[in-house]
Protein backbone atom coordinates (compact mmCIF):
# COMPACT_ATOMS: atom_id res chain seq x y z
CA UNK A 1 0.00 0.00 0.00
CA UNK A 2 1.71 3.20 -1.20
CA UNK A 3 2.25 5.47 2.10
CA UNK A 4 -0.25 8.46 0.69
CA UNK A 5 -3.22 5.39 1.37
CA UNK A 6 -1.79 4.15 4.39
CA UNK A 7 -2.15 8.17 5.50
CA UNK A 8 -6.24 8.78 4.68
CA UNK A 9 -6.84 4.73 6.53
CA UNK A 10 -5.01 5.96 9.62
CA UNK A 11 -7.17 8.92 9.30
CA UNK A 12 -10.41 6.49 8.73
CA UNK A 13 -13.58 6.86 11.13
CA UNK A 14 -13.58 3.21 10.36
CA UNK A 15 -11.62 0.65 12.72
CA UNK A 16 -11.06 -1.86 10.14
CA UNK A 17 -9.29 0.95 7.60
CA UNK A 18 -7.09 2.41 10.52
CA UNK A 19 -6.02 -1.49 11.07
CA UNK A 20 -5.33 -2.09 7.92
CA UNK A 21 -3.44 0.92 7.56
CA UNK A 22 -1.21 0.21 10.57
CA UNK A 23 -0.84 -3.30 8.89
CA UNK A 24 0.53 -2.23 5.83
CA UNK A 25 3.48 -0.43 7.38
CA UNK A 26 5.26 -3.21 7.64
CA UNK A 27 6.99 -2.90 4.73
CA UNK A 28 8.27 0.27 5.79
CA UNK A 29 11.64 1.60 7.43
CA UNK A 30 11.08 2.68 10.70
CA UNK A 31 11.84 6.33 9.96
CA UNK A 32 8.66 5.96 7.82
CA UNK A 33 6.29 4.22 9.67
CA UNK A 34 6.84 5.15 13.68
CA UNK A 35 5.56 9.27 12.63
CA UNK A 36 2.82 7.47 11.19
CA UNK A 37 1.85 4.62 13.90
CA UNK A 38 1.82 7.88 16.12
CA UNK A 39 -1.18 9.28 14.80
CA UNK A 40 -3.52 6.00 16.06
CA UNK A 41 -1.30 5.47 19.37
CA UNK A 42 -4.59 7.65 21.00
CA UNK A 43 -7.19 5.80 19.41
CA UNK A 44 -9.97 5.01 20.76
CA UNK A 45 -9.98 1.50 19.95
CA UNK A 46 -8.06 -0.82 21.71
CA UNK A 47 -7.28 -3.53 19.50
CA UNK A 48 -5.78 -0.30 17.18
CA UNK A 49 -3.94 0.72 20.42
CA UNK A 50 -2.60 -2.35 20.98
CA UNK A 51 -1.00 -3.00 17.49
CA UNK A 52 0.57 0.22 17.87
CA UNK A 53 2.13 -0.64 20.84
CA UNK A 54 3.27 -4.01 19.14
CA UNK A 55 4.35 -1.96 16.01
CA UNK A 56 6.64 0.34 18.46
CA UNK A 57 8.91 -2.94 19.19
CA UNK A 58 9.48 -3.95 15.76
CA UNK A 59 9.96 -0.32 14.33
CA UNK A 60 12.44 1.21 16.52
CA UNK A 61 13.21 4.98 16.62
CA UNK A 62 14.51 7.02 19.93
CA UNK A 63 10.66 8.65 19.68
CA UNK A 64 9.36 5.03 19.18
CA UNK A 65 11.25 3.90 22.20
CA UNK A 66 9.85 7.35 24.53
CA UNK A 67 6.54 6.63 23.76
CA UNK A 68 6.87 2.73 24.71
CA UNK A 69 8.39 4.49 28.23
CA UNK A 70 5.10 6.77 28.07
CA UNK A 71 2.24 3.82 27.47
CA UNK A 72 4.32 1.37 30.19
CA UNK A 73 3.26 4.07 32.77
CA UNK A 74 0.11 6.17 31.46
CA UNK A 75 -1.88 3.78 29.40
CA UNK A 76 -5.36 2.96 30.73
CA UNK A 77 -5.65 -0.34 29.85
CA UNK A 78 -3.12 -3.04 30.94
CA UNK A 79 -3.43 -5.27 28.03
CA UNK A 80 -1.85 -2.48 25.79
CA UNK A 81 0.44 -1.71 29.23
CA UNK A 82 1.63 -5.38 28.51
CA UNK A 83 2.12 -4.83 24.98
CA UNK A 84 4.33 -1.79 25.37
CA UNK A 85 6.37 -3.55 28.54
CA UNK A 86 6.94 -6.37 25.50
CA UNK A 87 7.90 -4.43 23.07
CA UNK A 88 10.64 -1.92 25.06
CA UNK A 89 12.24 -5.93 25.92
CA UNK A 90 12.92 -5.55 21.82
CA UNK A 91 15.26 -2.40 22.66
CA UNK A 92 17.77 -4.35 24.72
CA UNK A 93 19.82 -3.44 27.91
CA UNK A 94 18.52 -0.06 28.03
CA UNK A 95 15.31 -0.85 28.31
CA UNK A 96 16.22 -3.01 31.63
CA UNK A 97 15.96 -0.62 34.69
CA UNK A 98 12.53 0.66 32.95
CA UNK A 99 11.29 -3.07 32.98
CA UNK A 100 12.22 -3.92 36.48
CA UNK A 101 10.31 -0.10 37.97
CA UNK A 102 7.27 -1.66 35.89
CA UNK A 103 7.19 -4.82 37.28
CA UNK A 104 7.38 -3.54 40.79
CA UNK A 105 5.10 -0.55 40.46
CA UNK A 106 1.94 -2.36 38.44
CA UNK A 107 0.18 -5.49 40.52
CA UNK A 108 -1.73 -6.39 37.41
CA UNK A 109 -0.70 -10.02 36.46
CA UNK A 110 -1.26 -9.70 32.46
CA UNK A 111 1.60 -6.97 33.16
CA UNK A 112 3.76 -9.26 35.13
CA UNK A 113 3.77 -11.90 33.17
CA UNK A 114 4.73 -10.12 30.18
CA UNK A 115 7.72 -8.24 31.87
CA UNK A 116 9.07 -11.42 33.55
CA UNK A 117 9.74 -13.40 29.66
CA UNK A 118 10.63 -9.77 28.01
CA UNK A 119 13.22 -9.21 30.84
CA UNK A 120 14.34 -13.13 30.47
CA UNK A 121 15.46 -12.44 26.83
CA UNK A 122 17.76 -9.64 27.88
CA UNK A 123 21.26 -10.90 29.58
CA UNK A 124 20.48 -9.44 33.04
CA UNK A 125 20.22 -12.28 35.66
CA UNK A 126 20.32 -10.20 38.80
CA UNK A 127 17.23 -8.10 37.96
CA UNK A 128 15.30 -11.66 36.29
CA UNK A 129 15.97 -13.64 40.04
CA UNK A 130 14.55 -10.11 41.66
CA UNK A 131 11.34 -10.36 39.37
CA UNK A 132 11.15 -14.40 39.98
CA UNK A 133 11.49 -13.37 44.10
CA UNK A 134 9.02 -10.71 43.77
CA UNK A 135 6.17 -13.17 41.33
CA UNK A 136 6.87 -15.74 43.88
CA UNK A 137 5.39 -13.06 46.50
CA UNK A 138 2.57 -12.25 44.12
CA UNK A 139 -1.00 -13.36 45.20
CA UNK A 140 -1.76 -14.52 41.56
CA UNK A 141 -0.90 -18.00 40.60
CA UNK A 142 -0.19 -17.36 37.07
CA UNK A 143 2.19 -14.72 38.74
CA UNK A 144 4.26 -17.48 40.77
CA UNK A 145 4.16 -20.36 37.83
CA UNK A 146 5.94 -17.96 35.48
CA UNK A 147 8.28 -16.95 38.37
CA UNK A 148 9.02 -20.88 38.90
CA UNK A 149 9.33 -20.98 35.08
CA UNK A 150 12.00 -18.97 34.95
CA UNK A 151 13.65 -20.05 37.67
CA UNK A 152 14.96 -22.69 35.09
CA UNK A 153 17.29 -20.32 33.29
CA UNK A 154 19.45 -20.27 36.89
CA UNK A 155 20.00 -23.86 36.70
CA UNK A 156 23.40 -23.92 35.42
CA UNK A 157 24.68 -20.65 36.99
CA UNK A 158 26.45 -19.66 40.10
CA UNK A 159 22.54 -18.40 41.13
CA UNK A 160 21.31 -22.16 40.89
CA UNK A 161 21.66 -22.77 44.68
CA UNK A 162 19.68 -19.77 45.36
CA UNK A 163 17.20 -20.72 42.20
CA UNK A 164 16.58 -23.92 44.38
CA UNK A 165 16.05 -23.45 47.45
CA UNK A 166 12.92 -20.79 45.95
CA UNK A 167 11.81 -24.17 43.92
CA UNK A 168 11.87 -26.75 46.85
CA UNK A 169 9.66 -24.16 48.77
CA UNK A 170 6.82 -24.50 46.28
CA UNK A 171 6.75 -28.49 45.86
CA UNK A 172 4.35 -28.53 48.68
CA UNK A 173 2.33 -25.80 47.27
CA UNK A 174 -1.68 -26.32 47.70
CA UNK A 175 -2.03 -25.54 43.92
CA UNK A 176 -1.35 -28.64 41.88
CA UNK A 177 -0.06 -26.19 38.99
CA UNK A 178 2.27 -25.06 40.68
CA UNK A 179 3.83 -28.34 42.26
CA UNK A 180 3.84 -29.28 38.54
CA UNK A 181 6.13 -26.75 37.44
CA UNK A 182 8.16 -26.81 39.98
CA UNK A 183 8.86 -30.42 39.04
CA UNK A 184 9.41 -29.42 35.00
CA UNK A 185 11.43 -26.91 36.46
CA UNK A 186 13.42 -29.39 39.10
CA UNK A 187 15.00 -32.07 36.09
CA UNK A 188 17.38 -29.32 34.59
CA UNK A 189 18.78 -28.78 38.53
CA UNK A 190 21.72 -31.37 39.16
CA UNK A 191 21.76 -31.39 43.29
CA UNK A 192 20.86 -33.95 44.91
CA UNK A 193 18.15 -32.30 46.44
CA UNK A 194 16.65 -31.28 43.46
CA UNK A 195 16.11 -35.34 42.70
CA UNK A 196 15.38 -36.28 45.84
CA UNK A 197 11.83 -33.96 45.36
CA UNK A 198 11.52 -35.22 41.87
CA UNK A 199 11.60 -38.65 43.07
CA UNK A 200 8.81 -37.41 45.73
CA UNK A 201 7.18 -35.75 43.11
CA UNK A 202 6.58 -38.74 41.40
CA UNK A 203 4.24 -40.03 44.33
CA UNK A 204 2.06 -36.93 44.18
CA UNK A 205 -1.72 -37.57 44.42
CA UNK A 206 -2.43 -35.32 41.25
CA UNK A 207 -1.27 -37.22 38.10
CA UNK A 208 -0.45 -34.42 36.30
CA UNK A 209 2.30 -33.21 38.92
CA UNK A 210 3.38 -37.14 38.34
CA UNK A 211 3.31 -36.96 34.82
CA UNK A 212 5.76 -34.01 34.99
CA UNK A 213 8.06 -35.49 37.30
CA UNK A 214 7.97 -38.56 35.26
CA UNK A 215 9.39 -36.15 32.19
CA UNK A 216 12.65 -36.28 33.78
CA UNK A 217 13.12 -39.95 33.09
CA UNK A 218 13.02 -39.84 29.43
Amino acid sequence: MELNAIAEHLDSENPQDRMRGITALREYEPEVAVPLLMRCVDDSEVMIRSFVAMGLGYKQTPAAYEKLLTMVADEADPNIRAEAANSLGKYGQVAIPHLVKAFHSNLNWLMRLSIIPALARLDAPAELMNLCQAGLRDADVTVKETAITYLMDFAKGPQSDEALTLLLSYADSEHWNLRRQVALVLKSFEQDQAQETLMQLRQDPDHRVVAAALEALV
